[in-house]
């Protein structure tokens, strides 16, 4: 019997390498520290500051709360790319490019 695994149970976005993650995070539209926050907060204030963007803008959240990493990204797919960055230390950056 296999043993299942992260990948197996969420639906995770594109994880970035720390060059790519660098580069879009010196691109950055708008940033949001999410640290401390937990969801749906930081799902609503992603959809409200998605919607003040221009299409190719990039919002940046910052969170240290996992389920963001997934359920931000979600909340705003219709209108939004997304891709993930993890530091190793606990810290993430979801990267919403408006579509």
């Amino acid at each position: 019997m296999s043993q299942s695994g992260w990948e197996d149970v969420v639906d995770s976005p594109d994880e970035l390498d720390d060059e790519t993650a660098q580069s879009l995070f010196e691109e950055a539209t708008e940033v949001q520290d999410m640290t401390g926050e937990v969801c749906p907060y930081p799902q609503v204030e992603a959809k409200k500051a998605i919607q003040g963007l221009d299409e190719g803008d990039v919002l940046v959240q910052e969170t240290d709360h996992v389920p963001s990493t997934e359920n931000v990204p979600k909340s705003v797919a219709d209108q939004a790319d997304a891709r993930v960055w993890k530091s190793g230390d606990g810290r993430y950056r979801i990267f919403l490019r408006k579509e």
